[in-house]
Formats: C-alpha cells, structure tokens, sequence
C-alpha cells in the first residue's frame, strides 16, 4: 500500500484544458515540473509528506505543487535576507500569484515565467482543481506579519496569523480534495473545519518550535498568558529572552537550572523577571497544547466530508501532529530543550493505520465507541 514511493508506473499527467488561442502545456513541462514539486514536497515535507502520498497521484501532484510555492514563501521569510529584501521578494510571489490568477485555468500558457517549474505546476493544478489561488496571497500576507515582527497581545490577534498561514492551505487542500458542501452532523462546513484544523497544526508547530523562534527574536504565543504564568510583566520586548532563556534550563535568578552559579544570556544579560522559571513555562506549554487539542477535535470532522483518500491523507497528517502534540506535553522541559520529532518510520505507522480508519465502517464504528477517528491511537 505505501511501502513503495516511486510513481513509473502511473499515467503521467495530461495538458490541462487552455482557453482557445493560449499556448497548451506540454505533457512533458508539466510533468517535469510536477516532478521538481514532488522532489521538494519529499525532501522537506518532513510530516505532510506522509499524509499525501495516500493521494491517487493527480491529487498528490498537486499537492506537491501548493506546498512547493508555500515552502518557497516560508523560506523567504525564514532565511538571511534584510527586511526590505523579504517583502521585495514576497511582492514578487504575490505578483506571480496575481497573474496566474488573471489566466483563469490557463495553465502555464498564461505565465510570463514559464520556466519556474514550481508555477508551471501551480498553473496546472490551479486549472484542474480550481484552486482558490487567493488564499497562497493570504499565506503571503502571514509571512508579511512575521518580516515585520509582529507580535500577539491576545489568542484572538494570534488566531488570525494562524489562519493566513495555516488555514488557506486547509482550503487550497479541500479544492483539491473535492470536499462534499453540506454540513456534518457537528454543524460544522468543510471550509470552516479545515481552517480549524490548520489553526491546530500551526498551534502544534509553534510549541514545537517555540525555543528556535524565540532565540530569533519571535514569540507567537499570546501576550496575555505569558503575564498569566508569570514569564513577563510589562516589557513584551524582552518575550524572546526570557524563554529562549528557560527552554536552555536559567532559572529566574540567573542560575543555571541544576547548576550552582549565575548564567547570562546570549545578549549578555544575566537574570530574568522575577517569578519566571520553569515550571511556570512548562505550565504555559501544557495550556496552550490543550488549547491546540480542542482545535483538533472540532477540526478532524472534516473527514466526514471527504472521500476514503482524501480523508486518510487529513488523518494521517493530523495524527502526526498529535502524536508530536502529546510528546510535547509529556515532557515540555525535554521538548524545549531538544526539537520533537517522530521517526519515520512511526509516520508511516501512523500513514498506514489512516488508510484502515478512513474506511467509512470504521469511521462509524470508532466515532460510537467514542474513540479517535484516525490513525491516531
């Protein structure tokens, strides 16, 4: 079933439909851009990766092509540049996006650059999934927010990063899915759902990443709840210090948890506030993981509404979050200290046990006994 990853056998992708007088994309341009995107998707898609490969391969495909031009923006915004560089570069994606959304299903034929493969095969899949190309300017408009350093007083303000960055790839997922409209017996619509399961992934990344994001001056976490366990008072400015600093083990007072003399941190500056330690970070960490988890309980309806497939590929990237989820909260001091990360071979674990729980008897018979729906335990 998913033991083999390789893909010669299957039909190669036909020309999508161009409007007459457009130039039609070759078979062979757009397969080998396809094939770029699926390369990149298997080479950094360390946890999505897993989910789409259940896909039949027109949907993987493009898959592969949305999480190519969102990686590509991702690593504007995460790489060396200056600000004024990155926002250059993020209005050059945005303009990309502007004309392939003028083409109108045209497919490559309507690129100025038809060259980059990553928009060749954006082009395509936009032309046979109808992909709501507006929702990857969203995804842009996020990582605008993270250029200019923007920082989160409450979990509302946070909430809308999260569905710029998170929830428009949900949608672009459900165009490609083919979600069914009506509601499901939570009351919940295919859109709405897929926005609060991508709010759970992204809510999932950012503890996972916490220590990383704050050492490079970024906290996502909600103003308010860090006042609340004790981690800052007024001065929000010093957010990025005070947990790069517990997550490598300094106490409050300046000493090394475990250790007997003071420490200073990377910028020279020894102690923190009063009262932070960690334990209070630790307890920040657990709240907001059980914040995280309620999104996916409502999110992970959105199976009902897909087909066996589409529904174990959402399982089996929704059970991988929640596996790094519980690790996470097992053990916050550890997974602050040490990224978390599954094996790959509990991934495919994971993957597979999917495919069993997508099958709608099993589905039924799991959400009765009022068990998780997918390959999550």
């Amino acid at each position: 079933m998913m033991g083999v990853d390789e893909h010669a056998h299957e039909r190669q992708p036909q020309p999508a439909r161009t409007p007459a007088g457009e130039p039609p994309m070759s078979a062979a341009q757009a397969a080998e851009a396809y094939r770029q995107c699926e390369a990149i998707t298997r080479r950094r898609a360390a946890n999505f990766y897993y989910g789409i490969r259940l896909l039949p391969a027109e949907k993987r495909r493009a898959m592969s092509a949305v999480y190519a031009f969102a990686r590509r923006v991702d690593d504007i915004g995460d790489g060396p540049l200056g600000p004024e560089q990155k926002l250059l570069q993020l209005e050059q994606q945005a303009r990309a996006l502007e004309q392939l959304a003028r083409g109108g299903g045209a497919g490559a034929g309507a690129l100025a650059t038809p060259a980059d493969p990553v928009m060749v095969a954006l082009a395509d899949a936009s032309a046979r999934f109808a992909l709501p190309v507006a929702a990857l300017g969203e995804l842009i408009e996020g990582v605008r927010m993270d250029v200019a350093g923007a920082s989160y007083e409450r979990f509302e303000d946070l909430l809308v990063y999260c569905r710029r960055v998170a929830g428009a790839i949900g949608r672009l997922c459900l165009a490609v899915f083919g979600a069914r409209l009506e509601r499901t017996p939570s009351g919940g619509q295919a859109q709405e759902l897929a926005d609060d399961l991508g709010v759970a992934l992204q809510l999932t990344n950012i503890l996972r990443d916490l220590r990383e994001d704050a050492e490079s001056g970024r906290v996502y976490l909600p103003e308010e709840d860090l006042r609340a366990f004790g981690l800052i008072s007024t001065d929000a400015a010093r957010a990025p210090l005070v947990l790069a600093s517990l997550a490598r083990g300094v106490n409050g007072d300046g000493a090394e948890a475990g250790g007997n003399g003071p420490t200073r941190s990377s910028n020279g500056s020894a102690g923190l506030p009063a009262g932070a330690d960690a334990a209070g970070l630790s307890a920040l960490v657990r709240f907001e993981a059980e914040r995280a988890r309620q999104w996916f309980e409502r999110g992970i309806a959105l199976v009902e509404l897909l087909d066996r497939r589409s529904a174990a590929c959402v399982l089996a990237m929704a059970g991988i979050y929640e596996r790094l989820l519980e690790r996470i909260v097992a053990d916050p001091e550890r997974a602050l200290a040490q990224r978390v990360a599954l094996a790959p071979w509990e991934k495919a674990w994971v993957a597979a046990g999917s495919m069993l729980a997508a099958e709608p008897r099993v589905r039924h018979r799991r959400a009765a006994a009022g068990r998780a729906v997918g390959g999550r335990g």
